[in-house]
């Protein structure tokens, strides 16, 4: 991310956390308040992932200059892997319930709403909501959930949340908490600036020092609260094209009222797609020498892509869907050499040899200059470190199947609704916010989802919340 998306990217955030509280403070059915109120918790975590992005950003900014200006630094190797897509789908969380509890269905009838949270790196997702009690015996998310910007050195966070679903509303202290991980986060100068902003002043509860209007909604909304139950660190080592178990670290007890008898595993497929396995990471014009003959060279046109070198008659017959002239295999165990100058050309040979049943076969190529040769080696090199890097995942390219929209859940209102109750005090623009709020908080293209209105301790002001990031964005430019 650039610190401009950042900042886009968390006023946008701000946004539709201003839209959940007031939706939660204004809910009268549980289903709904449970809705927000997970919404509520995915925006403050994309929030803390923002600003620690954010300053990630300047500490590599800062080790960059340091690394420019020492004297006595060696050189550096540059070269970096590729990114890749990480998908993870088909969640199953297995449950243990008493056999008192589900075969004989006796006892109390415990219920909770649970979803999972998943982070890697800056991108968060939360799964859809699921209710649980004893007739379930796997806690099952459908969703297909993909990170597009993943390095090799990925950890993939999954977090389950979890909240009775008949608890009594509490407020919270999530607004003071947050305020205090985001100024910690944030190193002493800046955090300084950002918890000043975050945190009531003494003359209004509301304001900042009196002044300006805090990032934070403040107070807290009653209402229903998630919990951590369970989570787990996924990484490249657990990635395999199948389905298969993990460990779950388990953070409740059977005396929290969120608590559910998880099995303390959980079950998922994990894929990746390196961006050397689906992209061209190099074509151009080549020479390729076809049988034994001193003469035997033909004009190719050469993609890199994936484990192969696809050599077309020309760069048209690429995009027609037309087979290539010759493949050749370009994976862990290939060899590659520039061979001496061939005297009828100013350019090198390209050597790949490889191994087909026991047989070693050599492909010789060229460029058409030495320049152009080197460009094709350091390709060779570079593909060879991603799949170095990303191991498993470039034996074969893994299926990844994109995610579906989401379907809003149907709810049927009571006669006493939101609508009836509320009345006339409800403004417009926020009675249009209540009728999409479903839609715009789970596919997160909602727009102007809160209007400006006195008196609203909820409704907060975006220019207070920019100047604050603006000045955290200043500081980097500065620095520069």
């Amino acid at each position: 991310f650039l610190p401009n998306d950042i900042q886009k990217k968390i006023d946008y955030e701000i946004r539709m956390r201003e839209g959940a509280c007031k939706l939660l403070a204004a809910c009268s059915q549980r289903d709904q308040a449970l809705e927000a109120s997970k919404s509520l918790l995915t925006c403050n975590a994309r929030i803390m992932a923002y600003m620690s992005e954010l300053q990630r950003m300047k500490e590599a900014q800062v080790m960059q200059r340091v690394a420019r200006r020492s004297s006595d630094a060696g050189p550096m190797d540059d070269r970096s892997p590729c990114k890749g897509k990480v998908a993870i789908s088909d969640l199953r969380i297995p449950l243990m319930w008493k056999d008192t509890e589900y075969f004989k269905n006796k006892g109390e009838l415990h219920r909770c709403a649970v979803f999972c949270l998943l982070q890697l790196g800056g991108e968060i997702f939360d799964t859809d909501m699921v209710m649980v009690d004893r007739t379930l015996t796997d806690i099952c998310f459908d969703n297909t959930i993909v990170f597009n910007e993943a390095s090799p050195g990925f950890e993939l966070r999954v977090e389950l949340y979890s909240c009775c679903s008949e608890e009594d509303y509490s407020a919270g202290s999530t607004p003071r908490k947050l305020a205090i991980k985001l100024s910690s986060s944030l190193g002493r100068s800046a955090g300084k600036k950002m918890r000043a902003a975050l945190e009531p002043g003494a003359s209004s509860p509301t304001s900042n020092g009196g002044g300006a209007a805090i990032l934070l909604p403040v107070p807290s909304v009653p209402g229903p609260k998630y919990h951590l139950l369970a989570h787990t660190t996924l990484n490249l080592s657990h990635i395999q094209d199948g389905f298969r178990t993990h460990d779950l670290t388990i953070t409740g007890n059977e005396e929290c009222s969120y608590w559910l008898p998880l099995y303390g595993g959980v079950c998922c497929r994990l894929a990746a797609q390196p961006h050397c396995m689906t992209q061209q990471m190099m074509s151009g014009c080549l020479r390729v020498k076809l049988g034994g003959e001193p003469q035997g060279w033909t004009n190719v046109y050469g993609v890199l892509k994936g484990t192969n070198l696809f050599c077309y008659h020309q760069k048209e017959d690429m995009g027609a869907n037309v087979e290539p002239v010759l493949t050749i295999g370009i994976n862990k165990e290939t060899r590659i050499r520039a061979a001496e100058k061939d005297p009828h050309s100013k350019a090198q040979n390209i050597c790949i040899t490889n191994q087909y049943g026991g047989e070693e076969v050599m492909h010789t190529l060229a460029a058409d200059s030495r320049e152009d040769t080197q460009r094709w080696m350091e390709a060779f090199w570079q593909q060879f470190y991603d799949m170095s890097q990303w191991r498993q995942c470039c034996d074969d390219l893994m299926k990844i199947e994109l995610p579906s929209p989401r379907k809003p859940a149907i709810f049927t209102p009571k006669q006493g609704s939101l609508y009836h109750e509320m009345g006339e005090c409800i403004q417009t623009p926020f009675l249009h916010i209540y009728r999409g709020w479903r839609r715009d908080l789970s596919s997160r293209l909602a727009q102007n989802i809160v209007a400006p209105a006195s008196g609203e301790g909820l409704l907060l002001q975006d220019n207070a919340v920019s100047a604050e990031i603006r000045a955290l964005l200043s500081s980097y430019y500065n620095d520069r």
